[in-house]
């Protein structure tokens, strides 16, 4: 068979580029590309081809990932194990299945209507001297090279295809993630990675989590409007967000429905720790470098930072001199460890200029005192609706028992239900009750310790009641006392005369 020119240069610059990649890379990393860039250019010049580089990261940020390196990424993935005699492989789906990629150095071909090209795969060593505890990140990208005759066809139609394709076996193979930021301290330089990452494998579902039904149906309705939403969003000029409050007492669930929301959309979720940003400039980086389609969640921001009711503090005229100079010094002590992040830093996060930096998030906070929070935090349009997270009821408990009991009815029920409405008891301690203690244990055992931790409850309130209500009389009483005694006249003094 005859080789054409086309085939043959093809042939000579796969080998010069694989011989200098193999060599140059691990012996001389700084000098590799500038002995690959001659022989491009020398090859590309008698070979009329066109090559196009897809970077992970475009010029070096790495905020921002680039969508396109991820696709094709994708894409070689289902044409990599025919070809390519170095792969990456990566278990997801709950360590279910297999997806294999393209390690560095391999190359690919690929034809559509009869049009061949040639990718591969590159990672770069970054071209610096310094001894670093934490090395800079190696700069990869994949490169198509065809012929320069089929350039209209490749860029119209090719490209369009490889990334709608790559976008397809994304979604099917996608394993969602729970991030964290990193502290800023270990944000060594522009191109470091802002969050870390586990599985999110999250069992809570809104089928599983023991809220009121009617309003576990509305927020199911409302995330499905937005998630249809994109461009209602754009008419009516919002960003294509949506804030929810979570706020009661500990143990009632909050998290348990920020996994559910989570999974009910398939988003990924960024759990942020404030008190790790240092200042308002560190959540801006942080806010552009999450992804649309996720769930961002402060929780108990009431605890993260003092942002309850700044605007509205004032010093109390009375405080103690002395008192005010020693908290004055403790907080000057505390001041560098202590987050810069204001209200304003992150209303602006919020729903401010920034906050248009990618769309299709949803954002929660938490709180067990909403009463503490700045008004203008929680006002709609920030956080659009407030959900009250409360004791359990009877509605609640139902839910509960099928979840653990596996049963829909019971003869105790009714006696749980009266008590329910007499005792504030929390989700949490429901269920401590509610899961079997023995491996043969049954439902009616749980049920009934579940009564006799409510009975107990129950007394517990009626005797903190009768020693409120004994509190508030020996108040009133003392203040009575020392209202009759300021009314009293004071007694006249007399002189005794001698004689």
């Amino acid at each position: 068979m005859m080789w054409d020119w086309e085939t043959w240069s093809s042939a000579l610059y796969s080998l010069i580029m694989m011989s200098c990649f193999s060599s140059c890379q691990k012996l001389i990393p700084e000098v590799f590309d500038y002995v690959a860039r001659p022989f491009r250019r020398l090859i590309n010049y008698f070979n009329q081809t066109m090559e196009i580089r897809f970077h992970e990261y475009p010029d070096g940020v790495r905020f921002r990932r680039n969508k396109a390196y991820a696709d094709i990424e994708a894409y070689l993935s289902s044409k990599c194990t025919a070809q390519a005699t170095l792969l990456k492989a990566e278990l997801i789906k709950k360590s279910r299945s297999i997806v294999y990629t393209v390690d560095a150095g391999e190359q690919i071909t690929d034809s559509l209507n009869g049009v061949k090209v040639r990718w591969e795969s590159w990672s770069i060593a970054p071209k610096t001297k310094c001894i670093s505890k934490y090395p800079a990140p190696a700069n990869k990208y994949y490169s198509i090279t065809f012929p320069m005759k089929h350039k209209n066809y490749v860029l119209d139609q090719y490209l369009k295809h490889v990334v709608q394709q790559g976008k397809a076996i994304r979604s099917k193979n996608r394993q969602r993630r729970l991030f964290t930021n990193i502290p800023s301290e270990n944000w060594w330089d522009y191109t470091s990675n802002l969050w870390s990452h586990v599985v999110f494998d999250h069992p809570a579902t809104f089928e599983t989590v023991a809220i009121d039904p009617k309003t576990k149906e509305e927020i199911m309705a409302e995330l499905q409007r937005f998630t249809a939403g994109k461009d209602y969003y754009a008419k009516i000029g919002k960003a294509w967000k949506r804030g929810y409050l979570l706020y009661g007492p500990p143990g009632t669930g909050k998290s348990s429905l920020i996994a559910a929301i989570a999974n009910f959309m398939g988003y990924d979720v960024y759990d942020i720790e404030l008190t790790a940003v240092n200042d308002n400039t560190e959540l801006r980086a942080l806010l552009t470098d999450i992804s649309s389609k996720s769930v961002v969640v402060i929780e108990d921001i009431d605890c993260s930072l003092d942002l309850t009711g700044q605007r509205s503090k004032q010093a109390k005229k009375d405080e103690d001199d002395d008192l005010v100079e020693e908290k004055k010094d403790k907080e000057k002590d505390d001041e560098d460890n202590k987050s810069k992040v204001t209200l304003s830093g992150l209303l602006n996060f919020i729903d401010g200029l920034w906050s248009s930096s990618g769309g299709e998030r949803i954002i929660i906070f938490t709180t067990n005192h909403k009463e503490k929070l700045d008004p203008a935090l929680i006002r709609r349009g920030r956080m659009d609706r407030h959900i009250e997270l409360s004791y359990c009821k009877f509605e609640a408990f139902k839910i509960l028992t099928k979840n653990y009991l596996d049963i829909d009815s019971h003869d105790l029920f009714d006696r749980i239900g009266q008590l329910l409405d007499e005792v504030n008891m929390t989700p949490a301690d429901v269920v401590e009750h509610l899961m079997p203690k023995t491996p043969d244990g049954d439902a009616q055992t749980s049920l009934e310790s579940l009564i006799q931790a409510l009975e107990i409850a129950k007394e517990a309130q009626k005797l903190a009641a009768v020693k409120e209500e004994e509190k508030k009389q020996g108040t009133k009483e003392a203040e009575r006392k020392k209202e009759l005694k300021k009314r009293s006249p004071a007694p006249k003094k007399t002189s005794i005369k001698s004689g």
